[in-house]
């Protein structure tokens, strides 16, 4: 039996389990908060700073359903907040909590990881405040410090068009502070 994201969840609770009781460590308890797949990248947009569903389930090529569940699990694990969304009656926003800003060190060190050991990333981090690129750490070698992501600037390393027309991709192409919501329309 093959799963993807097509198979119903309830059968992939049930088979593949979503935690790890028997698991004495503190990774266990993380993965069972991000560790699905899609997870992590959708965290990685909200840093970004995608807040609809619409811009989330564009830019990622997931499965609406899937994304929903995603997204709910995210709420109630306290990673992001849902909002009302002023502008689309009966629609949300999400947005970071400060636990899921605490995440960033984490997506950055598997961007770090994947340009060392997959294929390197388009994009660089800058300190806002001095404009020096984080290091692998996600610190700011001149300053000194760690900044937390909304004091960092994404931008891109090369002005390639690159094959995503999705409007969260094409706003990426802009430098951009990280958590700052992100303009599509």
């Amino acid at each position: 039996m093959r799963f993807d994201d097509r198979t119903d969840s309830r059968y992939n609770e049930r088979v593949l389990g979503k935690d790890y009781e028997r698991q004495d460590c503190s990774i266990a308890r993380a993965l069972e908060v991000v560790g699905e797949r899609w997870t992590l990248l959708i965290v990685r947009d909200a840093i970004y700073g995608v807040r609809r569903f619409n811009d989330f389930q564009a830019h990622l090529d997931i499965p609406k359903a899937v994304l929903s569940e995603r997204l709910n699990g995210l709420v109630e694990q306290g990673i992001l907040e849902r909002h009302p969304d002023p502008d689309h009656a009966g629609r949300h926003l999400y947005e970071l909590t400060a636990a899921g800003r605490e995440l960033w060190p984490v997506v950055h060190a598997l961007f770090t990881w994947s340009d060392q050991n997959r294929a390197p990333s388009n994009r660089r981090f800058r300190h806002a405040e001095c404009g020096t690129e984080l290091d692998a750490t996600a610190a700011c070698p001149s300053c000194g410090i760690t900044p937390p992501p909304e004091e960092i600037v994404m931008q891109l390393r090369h002005r390639r068009g690159g094959s995503r027309t999705d409007p969260v991709a094409r706003a990426l192409r802009e430098p951009h502070r990280l958590t700052e919501p992100l303009e599509t329309r």
